[in-house]
């Protein structure tokens, strides 16, 4: 059964398996999230459910935001996320999922917004070469080469080159979630995920094995 939740990234520790091994994870804190909306196939097309996560002041929600959550019934949330489940009947608006949902041992896939670095190089944003450093070559040593050629004389399009690096949507596969916390509502799993500390995340069991 597919399953989802949002979480927010807590950060990176360490925690040692029954032999002693060191295994490096990612604390996200999983909900709890209650469904704000259920769409079905009569409906809408298709069956999925809005998960919404982390109560929202009233000052920052506006009037459409009010009454689409006032519909439902539920407290008015910051972030909101659809997920397409197996199985959608089973679940109703109003109710309340926890990071109990997932099990140590699950594989996941995390999706996050990746850190922005602002208007980076090529050789940092590509991890291109940098110009040689001796033999007369220089002043500038951190560019790219040659960007054309002679014939058709201009740059081609998705040539590698200096611009916005970083804040956009990454989803990284098949991480093993490694100890559950549901009292606290805390899923540790191996590896790293994108984003910085805090920010938002979601998660839902992986698509590929």
């Amino acid at each position: 059964m597919k399953k989802g939740i949002i979480g927010k990234k807590i950060g990176m520790t360490q925690i040692f398996d029954e032999v002693g091994n060191v295994i490096p994870v990612t604390v996200i804190e999983a909900g709890p999230c209650v469904v704000a909306q259920k769409k079905t196939a009569e409906n809408d097309g298709y069956d999925a459910v809005q998960l919404g996560f982390v109560d929202a002041k009233e000052k920052n929600t506006n009037k459409p935001q009010k009454g689409h959550f006032a519909k439902a019934g539920v407290a008015a949330k910051r972030h909101l996320k659809e997920f397409r489940l197996d199985d959608c009947s089973a679940l109703n608006v109003g109710d309340i999922i926890t990071a109990d949902t997932f099990e140590a041992g699950e594989k996941v896939d995390v999706t996050g917004i990746t850190k922005g670095r602002g208007y980076t190089g090529a050789i940092k944003r590509w991890n291109l070469h940098m110009l040689g450093k001796t033999h007369g070559i220089g002043p500038i040593h951190r560019q790219s080469g040659s960007m054309g050629v002679i014939d058709p004389a201009h740059i081609f399009k998705n040539k590698k080159m200096a611009g916005q690096y970083g804040n956009e949507q990454v989803t990284v596969l098949n991480l093993k979630v490694v100890k559950i916390d549901a009292e606290k509502n805390l899923i540790a799993v191996k590896g790293a995920i994108p984003g910085a500390k805090n920010g938002i995340v979601f998660i839902r069991n992986s698509v590929k094995h």
